[in-house]
């Protein structure tokens, strides 16, 4: 739960700002994630656009930094652009995101592209395309997947089958659609938070074990993917 995603994008930079005030004082207890665009991704760019959102959030290093999204820059000159920051020890670990198979099968065909560290992709209950061929994939070469808007931005929240699961479990209707989640390997799932409250629901999904009839009822109302989709993004 001390995991923190932000971006350069987000707030076009103002996110980084509020987040490094935050953990100012606490920068050793969190697990600091951010992202550099795909139009300053090229090798001089990604270095100015980490130093940029290490200077905002007032710190010396991230934890992991992810490219946002493929752009035009060719992957292997990001990838000397982030073995200069993991040298210099402005990064410990580098990773992408919105990447679909051929793209992934692309980066670590690379020298050093093995190294990912993870692909951060939209999956929820309503996004189960990557089921079908991305996340077997990502399970079968160990790269894990972080899932990001596993509520649906909140529309989650009012589905009446997720209501009625949650009844059963004395739960909310976010936790059962977490819980969904954290049931999978290979999977680490990063939820908003915005207050104490939010972060304490979404620790107690950690404790809902999901039985069969929950699961079938979850299958029934979101089916899982039965041919290739493109890779869905938000």
């Amino acid at each position: 739960m001390t995991l923190i995603d932000t971006a350069e994008m987000y707030g076009d930079g103002a996110t980084e700002k509020l987040v490094g005030e935050a953990i100012s004082g606490h920068r050793d207890e969190v697990f600091l994630v951010s992202k550099v665009l795909p139009y300053n991704a090229t090798y001089d760019g990604t270095i100015t656009a980490c130093e940029d959102s290490l200077r905002r959030l007032g710190t010396d290093r991230l934890d992991l930094y992810l490219l946002h999204w493929r752009g035009s820059t060719p992957f292997g000159e990001i990838l000397s652009s982030f073995d200069t920051l993991l040298r210099t020890g402005k990064i410990r670990y580098w990773g992408v995101s919105n990447l679909d198979n051929a793209d992934m099968e692309e980066l670590i065909a690379l020298p050093d592209g093995q190294g990912v560290a993870t692909d951060q992709v939209l999956y929820n209950l309503t996004r189960r395309g990557i089921e079908y061929d991305l996340q077997p994939w990502c399970r079968q070469h160990g790269i894990p997947i972080m899932a990001y808007s596993p509520i649906e931005q909140g529309r989650l929240l009012k589905h009446p089958q997720l209501q009625e699961i949650a009844s059963r479990h004395h739960a909310t209707p976010a936790q059962i659609a977490l819980s969904w989640l954290l049931r999978q390997d290979n999977l680490n799932v990063i939820p908003k938070t915005s207050s104490q409250k939010h972060v304490r629901e979404n620790r107690a999904a950690l404790d809902i074990q999901l039985n069969e009839q929950d699961l079938q009822q979850l299958d029934s109302e979101f089916p899982a993917p039965t041919s290739q989709r493109p890779l869905e993004m938000l």
